[in-house]
């Protein structure tokens, strides 16, 4: 680019000059001549003698050279397994349930400010009563526990909740019949608000020739009533612990747990019931935490243990003169 303004400046002094002498003028273009024809000097690009002047115009490629605006590429990222930063624990169910390692989870380590523990205290996991008492006839229970406590690499775990499953509670719904459900909040002994569900069907009576078993208005209500009154009878009087015993056993051939089953009996004057059962229970609100209940339904030192009376038969041995 440098040699045509050289070229450009020389030819305006040419005519700049032109008007003082013709010989000198002329004796400018031949310069400007020899420089064009020089090899060492001559340019790439062509250039195109204008008509009356001694401009030349020339002809460029115009646009950015593609070669030297690219960088050069980055490094490719290296690939990390996640897992190389994370660590297992183990789930630990509370002693009213027969399996006590249910499984495992993850957690990134602690780093920094970030700690392991509080990432895993309020997680809540769901597995099936069937894999937690060995019974498959109990499979149809959900049951959520919620992490508590770190020790170590184990995470302690208490009841959240229980639910029934879909598969199970659709296929005791059918025509011909009517459904009474009911609900109740109560407070247990040990400080939680627990909210109970509870889900019935009429049966047919002994040798009924009639097709439909549809219970009145009236009969649903007493029945209903007959609910709220064992359900309260049952959770008032025990603690958290012994209320999921009781919904969770299996207190007949169907899989029925305790409560279930009474009020069936309760309710067999009124109108025969099948299909009884506890749908669901949910803790609405759970006292504050304490480290020693917790480690008491895990099976760990009990809140009264106070430990034993220390041996009196030691005797201080002598001092020695010398060693």
């Amino acid at each position: 680019m440098a040699l045509p303004i050289i070229i450009v400046v020389v030819e305006r002094i040419a005519l700049m000059l032109a008007q003082v002498s013709e010989t000198n003028a002329s004796e400018l273009r031949n310069l400007s001549s020899a420089l064009i024809s020089c090899d060492c000097l001559k340019p790439k690009a062509e250039f195109v003698p204008a008509k009356q002047s001694f401009f030349y115009i020339v002809n460029m490629a115009v646009g950015k050279n593609k070669r030297l605006s690219k960088g050069k590429k980055g490094l490719k990222k290296k690939v990390v397994d996640p897992f190389t930063r994370k660590d297992w624990y183990d789930i630990k169910a509370p002693s009213m349930f027969d399996v006590r390692q249910v499984g495992k989870t993850l957690v990134n380590r602690t780093q920094g400010l970030r700690n392991a523990n509080d990432s895993l205290q309020g997680r809540v996991v769901e597995m099936s009563l069937g894999d937690l008492s060995k019974d498959e006839s109990r499979s149809f229970r959900k049951i959520q526990l919620k992490v508590d406590e770190i020790q170590g690499k184990n995470c302690l775990t208490n009841f959240y909740r229980m639910d029934m499953t879909t598969d199970k509670l659709r296929s005791m719904v059918k025509k011909w019949q009517s459904l009474i459900e009911a609900f109740v909040d109560v407070k247990t002994t040990d400080g939680y608000l627990v909210r109970l569900f509870a889900v019935s069907f009429t049966s047919r009576r002994r040798n009924q020739i009639k097709k439909t078993t549809y219970a009145q208005s009236a009969q649903i209500r007493q029945i209903r009533k007959k609910m709220f009154e064992i359900m309260t009878e049952e959770a008032v009087a025990c603690d958290l612990k012994e209320l999921v015993a009781k919904v969770t056993s299996s207190a007949s051939q169907s899989a029925q747990d305790a409560i279930a089953v009474r009020i069936e009996k309760a309710c067999q004057g009124i109108y025969p019931l099948q299909n009884t059962y506890t749908r669901k229970v949910k803790i609405l609100k759970a006292p504050k935490f304490d480290v020693s209940a917790l480690l008491a339904l895990h099976g760990g030192a009990a809140s009264d243990d106070t430990g034993a009376k220390a041996s009196k038969d030691f005797v201080e041995p002598a001092i020695q003169a010398s060693v």
